[in-house]
């Protein structure tokens, strides 16, 4: 095997410092069996997008909680030019048949027989990395395909590729909007699994430390809220911490880990976190209404969500607690009348710090969408899922004051 796999990987690769640390004062898991069971393709050795860490976090809590194998794929000499290449000619291809050339990754070959095969991929394209793993559907028993982001205006566009979806047996898409789109275009039933977070990184508890930034934005923004908040930091009446250049999400991370190591110990330092739904702003999306990630972190974060809450069923299935957003005019008209409100109501806004924090960690870790996943393939949850679910359980009752 060419690539790097879980096993070549060193144990601080695999478990990030701030993680142990929570995970020690709570309750550790016991290590997974030697032998995976499952086959996981990665492209974190040559996709580091910021955008990305959610992605990588994620696999990173499934090689946790089971035997995974994590194939680490690598890119070969031509991968740049064959990837751009192939991504320009797929949209074209009448004969359906690029769809499963290798894109210039390094050549893998299995060594061993999987029970579960899971290609977790960030955008449609993704899937092109599969075919640098050789015979993978003749070593692993069941097989799903994950697509993170997708979105119902774009399916038409892959017309002659979808087709590739056909190898898997099972199709899973991350925007709820999509299902029905998707479903129709390839003939065969998808399932919707929502987005995550791993809520032990992001959580404040068990000791939480103090919030001393007013307001935190990540990503795209409402202009009309940035320029009030903007002046009110500009008086020195707040602290407000924004991203201050275009296209944050495309930079490179050093490590996915320490990214979101970073990005989770100042959100918990954070009073509020600013809120929208996915892609906001964007035309492309021709209308379609997301959860983004910022819900599922700035709940973890134990932050008080301020912003917009997506008008979607799903949306209030997922965050049904009172306050979990807590609604701001997208003209930025009553932002820093909220933000007063809030500040002089120093109980109100406690609560629903410890209501974001405990939900998030019965609701929103990814262990529950891998399981989600598992029922899908028809795979039983590890014993290190259920481990995980126990700490989860006992972390959110120290944040609900029961323990």
């Amino acid at each position: 095997m060419t690539a790097m796999t879980k096993t070549a990987m060193t144990k601080e690769e695999v478990k990030s410092s701030s993680q142990m640390r929570v995970r020690q004062e709570v309750a550790p898991v016991e290590s997974t069996p030697t032998k995976p069971r499952i086959c996981m393709p990665s492209s974190r050795m040559f996709n580091r997008n910021a955008f990305r860490g959610g992605l990588y976090e994620a696999q990173d809590i499934l090689v946790e909680a089971d035997a995974v194998d994590l194939i680490c794929l690598e890119p070969g000499k031509s991968f740049t030019f064959k990837e751009s290449w192939l991504k320009r000619l797929l949209y074209h291809d009448v004969s359906g048949r690029l769809a499963f050339l290798n894109p210039g990754l390094n050549k893998v070959d299995l060594r061993q027989e999987y029970d579960l095969f899971v290609a977790s991929c960030q955008f449609f394209w993704d899937i092109l990395y599969i075919n640098a793993i050789d015979q993978w559907r003749e070593h692993c028993k069941t097989s799903v395909c994950w697509i993170d982001e997708i979105w119902a205006a774009a399916i038409p566009h892959f017309k002659y590729w979808l087709h590739a979806l056909k190898r898997f047996d099972h199709v899973i898409v991350g925007h709820s909007g999509a299902v029905a789109p998707l479903s129709n275009a390839i003939g065969r039933e998808v399932h919707w699994v929502p987005g995550a977070v791993d809520t032990l990184r992001f959580s404040p508890y068990p000791n939480p430390p103090d919030r001393v930034i007013d307001v935190y934005s990540v990503g795209r923004r409402i202009d009309a809220i940035h320029r009030e908040l903007s002046t009110a930091a500009g008086n020195k009446k707040i602290f407000y911490l924004h991203d201050t250049f275009q296209g944050t999400a495309d930079a490179q991370m050093y490590s996915h880990r320490q990214h979101r190591d970073m990005f989770a110990n100042v959100a918990k330092r954070a009073k509020c976190f600013m809120v929208a739904p996915g892609k906001i702003g964007d035309r492309e999306v021709r209308g379609q209404v997301e959860i983004g990630y910022r819900y599922y972190e700035g709940a973890a974060a134990g932050t008080v969500m301020i912003g917009q809450a997506p008008e979607i069923e799903v949306f209030r299935e997922m965050f049904p607690w009172q306050d979990a957003v807590v609604h701001i005019q997208p003209d930025g008209s009553d932002v820093l009348t909220v933000l007063a409100e809030l500040a002089s109501d120093f109980e109100r806004t406690a609560a629903i710090g410890r209501t974001n924090a405990a939900e998030a960690l019965l609701r929103h870790d990814w262990i529950y969408r891998w399981k989600e996943v598992f029922r899908i393939g028809g795979l039983p949850p590890s014993a290190g899922m259920l481990k995980r679910e126990a700490q989860l359980a006992h972390l959110a009752k120290i944040a609900k004051g029961e323990s």
